[in-house]
């Protein structure tokens, strides 16, 4: 299976019209040669292109393998190509037809997708550098780097390398939870703190000593939300909605984030539907833990 990138028209003019109006991919390379290509008398379409480029031989060439591959490829072939910030993927059929204007298409079979075979987007931003450079390609079709991964990329299909290392990461998370379940209720405390600290938070105050609702009292500079923080080692589903129903008598705080690492119940057993109240259990701990650098600092605690 080969895979090619096409650029829908100069400056992307066609990408619009191929992928959200017609399901077609497009070739602009105008000339009256259309029977020769279909027929794969290259020789004469040769002859035409050696003359068209003034005799450069290197841009001829270049030319003749991006019209051959437009007519040639199999309908088991994969086209790709960028279109709003995310990669397109299509199988066309092999029928190549001419338009009026001199262009030529070729149906795609279904449609034009930008999820892969799990219903996931892809997004350019979750693609390989070495793959989207393909964008700043001067000419229409040419071959792309990393076939393979560009196929479990469409297969909804993890990377070895990313595999392992999410392997690795989940065992991680799992013994940084069990770090944290072992650490004195203060230390645990300074650990939220911390964290909220490293995502741009501003603590206002401890009130935990002199305000039995609320242990942390915060402000985010960059959403202008002020927010109370209750921490518990332990806890409750009926201490949790008391603390809950406390903080909705107070006016003045946009969020109440409530913290705990060990409970008997189910986080989903929880319910309050309002928003402005977050939840964090360990797994969540865990995570920000990890995403926000903290992982020495709790080691160093532990050890």
């Amino acid at each position: 299976m080969k895979i090619r990138f096409i650029k829908l028209g100069n400056g992307g003019g066609w990408e619009m019209s191929c992928i959200e109006n017609d399901n077609t991919i497009r070739l602009g390379y105008k000339s009256h040669l259309h029977e020769e290509c279909l027929n794969g008398n290259w020789d004469s379409v040769r002859k035409f292109w050696l003359e068209h480029r003034n005799g450069n031989q290197g841009v001829a060439s270049r030319d003749i393998k991006q019209i051959r591959d437009f007519y040639e490829l199999a309908e088991s072939d994969i086209w790709i190509t960028f279109y709003k910030r995310m990669m397109y993927w299509c199988h066309a059929q092999k029928d190549v037809l001419e338009l009026g204007d001199g262009s030529r298409i070729r149906r795609v079979i279904g449609t034009w997708r930008c999820e892969d075979q799990n219903g996931f987007t892809l997004a350019i931003e979750n693609i390989d550098g070495r793959v989207t450079k393909v964008q700043g390609f001067q000419g229409t079709i040419c071959d792309v780097n990393l076939p393979e991964y560009i196929c479990r990329k469409i297969n909804g299909q993890l990377q070895p390398e990313v595999e392992a290392t999410k392997e690795s990461l989940h065992k991680l998370k799992a013994n940084i939870e069990n770090l944290i379940r072992g650490l004195w209720w203060q230390d645990f405390e300074l650990l939220i703190d911390l964290i909220f600290a490293k995502s741009g938070w501003q603590r206002i105050s401890v009130l935990g000593k002199t305000e039995k609702d609320i242990d942390l009292d915060i402000f985010s500079p960059v959403t202008q939300k002020r927010a109370f923080v209750q921490v518990k080692s332990s806890t409750s589903c009926l201490q949790i909605h008391e603390y809950y129903n406390s903080f909705i008598q107070y006016k003045q705080y946009d969020e109440m984030y409530f913290v705990f690492h060990s409970a008997s119940f189910s986080i989903e057993d929880v319910d309050i539907k309002d928003t402005r109240f977050h939840l964090w259990d360990v797994a969540r701990i865990a995570e920000l833990v990890v995403h926000a650098g903290l992982i020495d600092w709790l080691i160093t605690k532990r050890t």
